[in-house]
């Protein structure tokens, strides 16, 4: 018999001697152990949940960071390009001319923005997820048994 083949004998025949010496349990200590066990597998569902949630936000928050540092530069690039239609409009125009109506296009453009942006926001205030808690109270009348079956 091989060295490999005496080890896994003896590794048996130690886990049927662990077994045989672990007392047997009845149903009711069995039981009653359900409780204790659902609580902690809950608690351990917590832990996880929290862990994956602080990777998550972290890993948002460096993609935030990222995606604020790249509107800066676009933000400086688009002062740059406004300063190259001033400059080209004063090739034609003078200067306070030039940039008087690069002012004025930017005024324009705000006008129309600031409207569309301002029902949008009507629209959706206050932020109240109505979905969810339909969901929600549908669930609770399931739970409680009121309503009909299968009412979703």
């Amino acid at each position: 018999m091989s060295q490999t083949s005496q080890s896994r004998g003896a590794s048996a025949a130690g886990s049927t001697a662990r077994g045989a010496a672990r007392p047997k349990r009845s149903l009711l200590a069995l039981v009653a152990d359900i409780p204790t066990l659902i609580q902690d597998l809950f608690h351990r569902e917590v832990e996880l949940l929290k862990a994956e949630l602080i990777a998550k936000l972290k890993a948002l928050g460096i993609g935030a960071g990222l995606l604020a540092g790249a509107l800066i530069v676009l933000l400086f690039m688009i002062g740059m390009l406004l300063t190259s239609a001033v400059l080209a409009l004063a090739q034609v125009l003078p200067g306070w001319l030039a940039a008087l109506i690069v002012a004025a296009f930017l005024l324009i453009v705000a006008g129309i923005l600031a409207p569309i942006g301002y029902r949008i926001l009507k629209r959706t205030v206050p932020p109240v997820p109505a979905e969810s808690i339909d969901s929600l109270q549908k669930d609770y009348r399931a739970i409680t048994g009121i309503g009909k079956r299968g009412d979703r």
